[in-house]
């Protein structure tokens, strides 16, 4: 056997899906299957190491790589200016929207946004396939959808290391989600950009050590040799949202030398995977999540790092996403998220940050002002080193959150949340506003985790409550019976088993990814 499609293929999915598509995926699979298994293994391992009390460090074995001089490859012309980047699903209608939108890079996401359907993947991989042909329409409730003139810079977003793509096998096993999304989008479009000036760019999401950023370096140079494109071609930049990387950025960088496009601080994963590295850690809980923001000690610190990190290595340093999002048809509180967007915007600008994310068209002028503010016409400001950071690792793992708690209504949120991301995500979408914010995988696993983590330790509410199973059954009874929606029993099944297994589940997508088409 070599390389297997177990689901039904639409006609017009064929093209993008084709023969040499499918011989390009199982090279790919069988070079760095078996690494890509090692290295999970490895995650696995020294996970186990955190819950026996042990607390992630600075590697003394890559210090040369941390004292060293030296930078990654000078950015692509395209990837010069990204003060303003604008994330959301490959989905046609937002493909077209977010290129259109003005902001200077559009990343198309097939992972934390994207409810990965074997119909959504595809879709999102043909409509990728058209929008850099610039032939990409849509029509949707009686308007048509077309591509303007000035389009931001395409970055596509695979799935993280740990998702398999259960619908295509090679060699009898399903094939890594990572391979798969990043290699038919590179095999049917890398030619493509670079005849009209760009090139393939990537986000690398969930990356926890150098080794698996070495494991993606080596990825790119297989792929470039094999359709015959010039090393360094492809760019890639690595979101920092596990806490673990947070202590190899240097390396994650050094890495990817040639590859690499800079470091972003994806603040909400970021968060889920402080939780989940110190689920063991009584003396680690964190209060509602709404109280855990960007000037809160450990974000602060590691915020500051990344930023002093990237430029000393000559790459873009990238801020957040600001979950908060506009409602059109409520002025106030589209005030209330236009001013938080604004304030998030202007701290990552005075502090160093190159750039931005934003969920929402309705936000980038607001974040492209802040920018504007601080960059002028420079496209950048690597120039600034921030030389006087010095963040030590007792920084980076200190959950304190002064003023923070644990309450009634952070974890009635939490529940809500989550039941109504899973009906979401059960349905096919992937990224779904939810009481003004916009809530994807990541923020939906801060709110999982967080119910696992208060009733396993039983953390003491404001009133003197401990959050125990009991607490937590009445309450997603109340918050279930307020809801409607698809699936939200099975979403409700779904959490109850996230939140009451002993054992801590390392994504709430590898369980439910059970229940998708």
């Amino acid at each position: 056997m070599t390389v297997e499609v177990q689901a039904k293929t639409p006609e017009a999915a064929q093209t993008v899906l084709s023969p040499g598509a499918l011989e390009f995926l199982r090279a790919l699979q069988r070079e760095f299957g078996t690494r890509r298994r090692e290295l999970l293994a490895r995650r696995a391992a020294r996970q186990r190491a955190f819950d026996a009390g042990e607390d992630p460090d600075f590697l003394p074995e890559t210090r040369a790589v941390r004292e060293g001089d030296w930078r990654v490859a000078e950015a692509p012309a395209d990837l010069m200016d990204r003060r303003v980047e604008i994330t959301g699903p490959a989905e046609p209608k937002m493909i077209i929207n977010a290129l259109n939108s003005g902001a200077k890079v559009f990343m198309a996401d097939f992972e934390d946004a994207l409810s990965p359907t074997w119909h959504n993947v595809l879709a999102g991989q043909r409509a990728l396939a058209a929008a850099v042909r610039r032939t990409l329409v849509h029509e949707a409730q009686g308007k048509t959808y077309r591509l303007g003139e000035a389009l931001a810079t395409l970055v596509v977003r695979p799935r993280g290391w740990h998702l398999e793509e259960r619908h295509v096998h090679v060699d009898g096993a399903p094939i890594s989600a990572s391979l798969f999304d990043f290699g038919l989008f590179l095999f049917g479009n890398a030619h493509e950009l670079l005849e009209r000036g760009s090139g393939p760019y990537f986000y690398l999401p969930k990356l926890e050590s150098h080794l698996e950023a070495r494991l993606w370096n080596d990825v790119f140079n297989f792929a470039q040799d094999y359709l015959r494109i010039p090393r360094g071609t492809i760019r890639a930049t690595v979101l920092i949202e596990t806490l673990p990387a947070a202590f190899e950025m240097d390396e994650i960088l050094f890495e990817l030398k040639d590859h690499a496009a800079g470091l972003n601080a994806g603040r909400w994963d970021y968060i889920f995977s402080f939780i989940k590295t110190f689920r063991a850690r009584p003396d680690k809980l964190l209060p509602d999540r709404a109280q855990v923001t960007m000037t809160v000690p450990f974000m602060h610190a590691y915020t500051e790092l990344l930023i002093k990190t990237c430029h000393k290595r000559g790459a873009h340093a990238m801020g957040g996403m600001a979950a908060f999002i506009p409602n059109r048809k409520d002025p106030e509180v589209t005030e209330r998220a236009l001013e938080k967007v604004r304030e998030d915007k202007r701290r990552e600008a005075r502090a160093g940050c190159d750039g931005t994310w934003v969920a929402h068209p309705d936000l980038i002028p607001v974040a492209m002002a802040e920018f504007d503010a601080v960059l002028g016409d420079a496209p950048h400001q690597k120039a600034r080193g921030r030389e006087e950071v010095a963040v030590r690792a007792e920084d980076l793992v200190n959950a304190d959150v002064p003023g923070g708690a644990v309450t009634e209504a952070g974890v009635r949120n939490n529940i809500n949340v989550a039941l109504q991301y899973l009906s979401a995500w059960l349905s096919g979408t992937g990224a779904a506003a939810i009481h003004n914010l916009m809530e994807d995988a990541a923020t939906a696993e801060i709110s999982r985790a967080q119910l696992w983590q208060w009733r396993t330790h039983g953390a003491t509410l404001e009133g003197g409550e401990r959050v125990s199973e009991a607490l937590y059954r009445r309450l997603k009874d109340e918050e279930l019976a307020s809801l409607q929606g698809a699936h939200l029993e099975t979403a409700a099944e779904l959490l109850d088993h996230l939140v009451l297994n002993p054992e801590f589940e390392t994504f709430l997508t590898l369980r439910a990814y059970a229940h998708l088409d």
